[in-house]
C-alpha cells in the first residue's frame, strides 16, 4: 500500500499570490445589462482557466447568473406593459406584506 505523503508547509516567500480575478472588477460595477452579464461571464471563464477563482466560486456565480437570466425571461414573458412604459416589468408582489 502506498504511503500518503504530507506536503511541507511553504514559506511565505515560496507562495506566490494569485492576481485578483478579472471578473471582480465587472462584478463590482454591478450587472445591469446583457453586455455587463456577458463581460462578467467571459471574465469568469478566463479566471477559472487561469486558476484565479476556485471551481466552487465559479459554480456559485454561474448559478446566480442563471437565476438572473430567469428573472429576465419572466419579465419578458409575464411583464406588464401598461401605463405607457416601453419596457416590461414583472410585479413580484403587490400590496402590503403579509402580517402587517
Amino acid at each position: 500500500m502506498a504511503k500518503s505523503r504530507k506536503e511541507e508547509p511553504q514559506s511565505s516567500s515560496e507562495v506566490s499570490e494569485k492576481p485578483a480575478p478579472r471578473c471582480l472588477v465587472v462584478a463590482a460595477e454591478g450587472i445591469k445589462t446583457s453586455e455587463d452579464f456577458a463581460n462578467m461571464m467571459s471574465a469568469l471563464m478566463s479566471d477559472l482557466v487561469d486558476g484565479r477563482v476556485s471551481p466552487q466560486v465559479g459554480n456559485a456565480t454561474c448559478n446566480a447568473g442563471g437565476k438572473l437570466l430567469r428573472i429576465v425571461e419572466l419579465q419578458y414573458k409575464y411583464g406588464d406593459t401598461s401605463g405607457g412604459k416601453p419596457k416590461k416589468t414583472l410585479a413580484l408582489a403587490t400590496g402590503a406584506a403579509a402580517g402587517e
